[in-house]
């Protein structure tokens, strides 16, 4: 069993803070407490910009081969959003209990700034998903966000000051300059982030990889080279998962029938639409929604 990231009675303080299964709202914009009692297996995802502690339990992510951990001793931090597959540990004695932090991400490139300015741009490769160790800073921070939470008047009072130190924390971490890198919005890495904030914007139209490419400067060879480096994925393939996310979302939410959410996420056949999800989600849409109320608590 690993060992624990922060003293037990602030892992209570998580529990108490997160009393329900799924995604619990804290009192700092941004910041959300997950609770699991269920050990998933090869779970499809597409995280915001932000990262993932894990107080109790732990977590695995996997894209492209790669192995991403998240658990009592490494955090997730993530650039851009990505479709990626995920696993966890968990179980009602001991339930699964992570902190989610969505990235400001006009702070996220405020702090980037300062610090290429104060240091210089960390010469490194730009990257959607990095897995970091909890320093001992980190575990401290991890248990002043915990104890202020429990406090509405401070959390009014110090937690702006606590956001921003989180942000901070992760930029200048062992992995902090990929994720710099990606904010930075420069070199080849940082127009496909572009691009991706053009899929994002606009992925129920009709997109065309060469469009992109030639939107992004490059030729549709490059582009392809470079999405892939970044995502783990091919333009069409995220395009893909960016749509049917959108979708799970939509239907969780009541917007709509299966076949009008379909239409509204861009595809011009309700039956393509249904098999495309039962082959990403493994479910039926009806079957996914349920799944979701059972783990995940109600869709915000």
């Amino acid at each position: 069993m690993n060992s624990p990231v922060i003293p037990d009675d602030l892992i209570l303080q998580a529990g108490l803070l997160a009393p329900r299964a799924g995604y619990n709202l804290t009192a700092l914009p941004g910041l959300r407490i997950l609770r699991s009692e269920t050990v998933l297996e090869d779970v499809p995802v597409l995280y915001r910009p932000g990262a993932v502690f894990v107080l109790q339990g732990a977590k695995q992510g996997f894209l492209d081969g790669q192995v991403y951990r998240y658990d009592a001793d490494h955090y997730l931090a993530v650039s851009v959003p990505v479709p990626f597959r995920m696993g966890s540990l968990a179980d009602p004695a001991r339930p699964l209990l992570a902190m989610y932090l969505e990235f400001d991400l006009k702070l996220a490139a405020e702090i980037a700034l300062a610090l290429d300015t104060l240091e210089g741009p960390v010469p490194t490769q730009a990257r959607s998903l990095v897995s970091s160790p909890l320093d001992p800073r980190m575990r401290s921070l991890l248990g002043r966000v915990l104890g202020t939470l429990g406090d509405p008047r401070e959390s009014e009072i110090l937690g702006p000051g606590l956001l921003r130190e989180l942000h901070y924390r992760v930029l200048v971490g062992p992995q902090g300059g990929a994720l710099r890198a990606a904010l930075r919005h420069q070199g080849p890495a940082g127009r496909i982030v572009e691009s991706l904030a053009r899929i994002r914007e606009s992925y129920a139209a009709r997109l065309s990889v060469p469009d992109l490419a030639a939107a992004a400067g490059m030729s549709v060879p490059s582009y392809h080279a470079h999405f892939k480096q970044l995502t783990g994925t091919s333009p069409i393939g995220y395009i893909k998962a960016m749509r049917l996310h959108e979708a799970r979302l939509m239907i969780a939410r009541n917007q709509g029938s299966v076949a009008s959410v379909a239409a509204q996420v861009g595809y011009t056949s309700a039956s393509q639409f249904s098999r495309d999800f039962r082959r990403h989600f493994g479910r039926s849409a009806t079957e996914e929604i349920r799944w979701m109320q059972d783990h995940l608590g109600e869709v915000t």
